[in-house]
Parts: C-alpha cells; structure tokens; sequence
C-alpha cells in the first residue's frame, strides 16, 4: 500500500511548519502575478479608447470598438488557455520544478514588452499590445495546474485544502492591486497634469501625458515575477512527483528530509510496486472508469463559473457608472475617468472579492470544498436573478447602495464558493502522474467560459443598454444554476491524503461520506 510509504506518510502528516508558509508564499505571488496582469487591462481600456479612438465628429469621448475592445481584454484568456494546456502536460512530463521557472520568466518579459506597445497608427499598437497579451496569457497558463499541483503536493492532508485556496486567495490581492495602482497612479499624474472635462474640450479632456500611464500600469505586472524567480528556483521537486514519477525514492527521502527537518526512509522496493500498478494513460479505459465522471465534473464547473466571474470582473467597468461609481464619460478628462474606474474596482475588490477568498481558507477544511461549491453556486445565482429582475429600479440613484452590495455579495459568494473550489479540486482528485494535466484540463475549460465572457457577454453590457445588461445578468443566473447541479459530479476530499483520494493507494477512491459508520470507524492508523 502506498500510505505505508515513508516519504508520502511524512508528508501527509507533516505538522505545519515554516516550510508551508514559503510555498505558499512563492506559489502565491505567482497567483497574484497572473491576477493583476489578467485584470489590470480593465482598468486602462476605457482611457486606450480615449487615447486612440476619439473621433471629432462624435460629441462623446473616443472608445474601443467592440471587436478591438474583446480581443485587447480577451487575448490573454485566450493565451491562458493554450498555455495552461501546455504547461500542464509539460509538468508531468519533465517535473513541476523544471517547467516552473519559464512561465515566470515568460509573465515578467511579456508583461515589459505589453507596456512597450508601439506603432504608427491605433491599429499598430493594439496589435501590438495583443501580441505580447497573448504570450503573457501563456506564461500565465502555466502557472494554474503547475501552483496548484505543487502545493497539494507539499502540503498535508489536514490542511492542505487551505494551503491550495491560500495560494488562489493571491489572487484577490493580485485584482485589489491592479485596482489600486492603476487608481494611484492616475491620481499622480492627474494631480501633475489636469485636463478639462470632455464636455468643455473635447481635445484636450484626453492629457497626452496619459499615454504613459496605462504602459507603466501594464509593465509592474512584471515585478513580482521578477522578485520571486530566485525563491522558486529553489524549490526541490516535489517528493511525490520524484518517488512516484521518477521513482527515486532516495532522492524523494533526501529532498523531503531536508524540507521537513526529519529523517526519512527510502524504500525502493514498494516504489517500484507502485508504480507498476498506475501505468495508466490518460485516454486509457481504466481513467476513465475510476476518474472520468471527476474530470468531467471539475471541468464544467470551472467552465459555467468562469463564464459569470469573469464577464463580473471585464464588465465592470461598463456598469460603474450606471451603479453611480463613477462619473459619465463626458463630464470628466481622461485621467480622471481612469483614476473612478479604478477606485470603484479597488472598492468592490476590497469589500466583496477580498473578503471571499479568505473565509474560504479560513472554512475549506472545515465544511468541506463540495458544500462551499454548492452553497457558492446558489447563492451567485440568487443574487444576479435578483439584479437581472430589478435593474431597472436598482440603477436609480435611490437605490445604487442596493445595488452595489447585491453586485458585491456575487463576488463575495463566487470566491467564497466555485472560484477556489474549482481551483482546489482538480489538484486533489487525480492520480499523481496525470494530477498537473487533468487540472490543466480543468482550467482550460475555465478559461474557455472567460473567453465567453470576455468576446460574448461584454457586447451585452458595453453600450450602457438597460435591456441588454438585464438579459447578460438573467443568463450568468441560469449558468450558475447549471453550475451548482454539475456539482454533484464531484466529490468531497477534505481529510484525505492525495493516494487515497485518487486509489493509488490500492483502494477504490470511493469518497468517504459513503463508507458505512463500522468502515470509517475502523480505518487503519495511517489515515489519521
């Protein structure tokens, strides 16, 4: 049996120790490293149109032609997918270690490079842009299945689903700082260089030192992988992927020793025994009968939950205004509209994204990460029903408080819900050599339901039409309906170690809630 294996059973019930923390830390800056480059576009995307797009003769300030807006804010999605895809086979094939490094490396160079955006015509530079977007999307792929792999696999099995949702809660740090810089530097320049509002000049309501603005805005997404590239080179192998992949067990005790600060036993023989029993393929019949029915559900509740948090998350900056957040185009310059989408973005991140992400960490090992799901899915689905049937009256200045914390609590519940659990899932449920791929596989289908959001769901709420942004909320209501039922092809993984889960370990992986009382009471000692 594979929980008899010294090196896994150290892991498993490893107490939490410093090295934890490290992990999560330099796993976690790569979370908050894709989130600010993912969402930081939002917040400079409404000023490229002003800087790019005006047209003398229209009476309103310039804006991103729909086509030109969808693939500025959806090229990287698109990026993200192939890369994740990529990315994860790769780190199955040749180690989380090895393959770890590039993707920073890629985020750091591209997010530089989109900053550097040049041409001679508007046309030329949005190419540009989603050029260098694109491969930044790719670096930032690779960093889903690798992070998340990697930490189910240091961590142990008391805690780990709160290690895993740690490193996806950087994530909400990652949005708040986009929100935040973006707010902090166009207040600078604002405060350096004030422009009229739009209404008294049209011409110069756009401040040509704005320009410079969303380039430095785009180029610190490249800070935080640079700073962390050192600590994640330090990182040694995960122990399950070198003793169970590579089938070193030494090495795995040698590595995993010096990490817990203990000695560990290597033991060869029962290595080779194992794997000799998990030869398995992914296209294999034996995959799909013990894992197909978890890929499935993994994969379309990340894809039905992308499609509302992340239209949630792009759109925004479209329903700001109607909200009351911030101001109408042609009342102020081009700075100024930068500086309220950003503030209301921040404000929103802080008090309903934020708060989220952290009382999943604080309750996913408590709960369990299905009934967090579950409760997520409903409760989004309430919430955007509710906004969708009232739009009208909510959008009224009597009642934009109202609104504004219905459309907060459907942040609140997708972080305090699918959007962690989604993440945490698929690192938990699949067998060792195929863990990095089936939760690319998983996120890919994600990023598939962003890209609905993004190309898709923003034609409904670009324009400002009452009509359109009630039917966009009535359909992200209904997907996350779907959502909450595909649930059920999931199961719960809280308390388990990670060979046990996916019956590496000999067994069936059958989830524990259905082992009758006299079974779970009498499990062996090393589930403990």
């Amino acid at each position: 049996m594979v929980s008899n294996i010294a090196v896994l059973s150290a892991l498993d019930n490893a107490r939490t120790q410093w090295y934890h923390v490290t992990a999560i830390v330099i796993a976690g800056m790569g979370f908050f490293t894709d989130a600010y480059d993912l969402f930081c576009i939002s917040t400079v995307s409404k000023l490229l149109g002003r800087l790019y797009y005006y047209d003398g003769s229209l009476t309103k300030p310039g804006k991103l032609p729909h086509d030109v807006n969808n693939f500025v804010v959806g090229v990287a999605l698109v990026g993200t997918l192939i890369g994740q895809l990529f990315f994860g086979w790769l780190g199955d094939k040749l180690g989380r270690k090895r393959v770890y490094g590039v993707t920073l490396v890629l985020m750091a160079i591209c997010a530089i490079c989109s900053g550097m955006s040049l041409g001679s015509s508007p046309k030329a530079v949005m190419t540009t842009l989603c050029f260098f977007r694109f491969w930044l999307g790719f670096g930032i792929g690779g960093d889903y299945p690798l992070s998340a792999t990697i930490m189910s696999e240091y961590a142990n099995k008391k805690t780990r689903g709160a290690f895993i949702a740690a490193v996806f809660a950087m994530q909400g740090v990652g949005i708040i700082f986009a929100g935040l810089v973006s707010m902090t530097l166009s207040k600078i320049f604002l405060n350096a260089y004030p422009g009229p509002r739009f209404s008294e000049s049209p011409i110069f309501s756009t401040e040509p030192e704005a320009d410079y603005v969303w380039r430095i805005v785009l180029m610190l997404g490249a800070l935080p992988a640079i700073l962390t590239f050192y600590w994640r080179m330090k990182m040694p192998e995960t122990g399950r992927y070198t003793a169970l992949i590579e089938g070193n067990a030494k090495q795995a005790a040698s590595d995993m020793g010096r990490v817990l600060d203990i000695e560990i036993q290597a033991e060869q023989e029962k290595l080779a025994q194992f794997k000799s029993s998990n030869e398995y393929s992914l296209l294999s019949s034996e995959f799909f009968n013990r894992h197909g029915r978890h890929l499935i559900g993994t994969a379309t509740t990340w894809f039905l939950l992308d499609i509302a948090f992340y239209s949630q998350n792009l759109t925004q900056k479209d329903i700001f205004p109607t909200m009351g957040l911030t101001s109408k185009a042609e009342n102020v310059s081009a700075l100024r509209e930068m500086f309220e989408t950003s503030r209301a973005m921040f404000v929103i991140s802080l008090f309903g994204t934020f708060p989220g992400y952290w009382v999943t960490v604080a309750f996913i090992d408590k709960i369990g990460r299905f009934y967090i799901q579950l409760l997520g899915f409903f409760m989004m689905s309430v919430f955007m029903f509710i906004i969708g049937l009232k739009y009208e009256n909510l959008k009224t200045e009597q009642h934009k408080w109202t609104f504004a914390i219905l459309y907060g609590l459907t942040f609140f519940f997708a972080n305090f819900g699918p959007n962690a659990t989604t993440f945490v899932l698929p690192a938990e449920l699949f067998p060792t050599r195929l863990r990095s791929t089936c939760h690319a596989i998983s996120a890919a289908s994600g990023k598939a339901g962003a890209m609905i959001g993004a190309f898709g769901v923003q034609n409904y709420t670009q324009d400002g039409d009452t009509r359109k942004i009630k039917r966009a909320m009535m359909i992200l209501a209904f997907t996350n309906l779907i959502g909450f039922f595909c649930t059920f092809l999931v199961t719960e993984t809280k308390g388990r170690s990670l060979e046990e889960i996916s019956g590496e370990d000999g067994g069936s992986g059958v989830n524990e809630t259905q082992l009758t009382p006299k079974q779970t009471v009498n499990r062996p000692e090393q589930w403990e």
